[in-house]
């Protein structure tokens, strides 16, 4: 039965100890899904899994090694794949930026969303039953913001990924989307967003004039992945109160 047909799924989420993967985990939870929580933090995945009545593997996205190991562990098809995991790791002008702080963000947000697509759609293939892909991306891949060059560069390319993933795995029933959040309110945002004037300043940019809670971006994922979305392939949906308009 295809995944698209309202089987209970197998749904995968990478980075999912925490933040919007947590939450993403969390909603397909509820929804009846079978979920598993990989992360490159164990333990963090073992007590969100547990948290949520889910399982859990430790996975490195960025080494093929760890990916092949951790599915090997799931011992199934994946039927829904959300690539989460994501980092910033650090910022700053283009011309200052390390090296090692643009490696780590291009090894987690690019190669690792790469690896682990390649990985678990060729496992979709070969199932032959179809399958969704969720891509996590930001509305930073469309509008810059200064000091963060590094980062957005990544998300854009996971935009092509995306739209390249959709037209390639088509013939096999697999669609491939993305969710563009712009600021969200998780661990990875708390030191910035417990500054007042930096928190106004990015609520300024917002037609609606707020952050976003990971509440605000777990729908749509879960309608990307879901039957009602059978028609939908290569698309990336911004939530983001309206940024992009400004």
């Amino acid at each position: 039965m295809s995944p698209d047909d309202g089987a209970r799924r197998l749904v995968l989420v990478t980075g999912g100890a925490r933040g919007i993967g947590k939450a993403v985990a969390r909603a397909f939870a509820q929804a009846g899904d079978r979920v598993v929580i990989a992360d490159v933090d164990g333990e963090a995945g073992e007590k969100a899994a547990a948290e949520i009545g889910a399982a859990s593997v430790t996975m490195d996205v960025t080494e093929a090694a760890s990916v092949d190991s951790a599915l090997a562990q799931v011992g199934e098809t994946i039927d829904v794949l959300v690539n989460n995991a994501g980092v910033v790791a650090g910022g700053g002008p283009l011309v200052e930026l390390p090296l090692e702080v643009f490696d780590r963000v291009v090894a987690v947000n690019l190669r690792g969303t790469f690896t682990v697509t390649r990985a678990v759609a060729a496992g979709m293939i070969a199932a032959g039953r179809g399958g969704c892909v969720v891509n996590i991306s930001s509305i930073g891949a469309r509008q810059p913001t200064a000091g963060l060059g590094h980062y957005e560069a990544t998300k854009a390319a996971v935009d092509a990924l995306t739209r390249t993933a959709a037209l390639e795995l088509a013939p096999y029933g697999i669609r491939a989307n993305g969710v563009a959040p712009g600021p969200v309110l998780t661990p990875m945002t708390a030191g910035l967003m417990s500054d007042p004037a930096a928190r106004a300043a990015w609520e300024s940019r917002i037609p609606l004039g707020r952050i976003a809670g990971t509440g605000d971006i777990t729908p749509l994922v879960v309608f990307l992945a879901s039957p009602a979305a059978r028609h939908i392939t290569g698309t990336v949906v911004q939530v983001d109160g309206g940024q992009l308009l400004t």
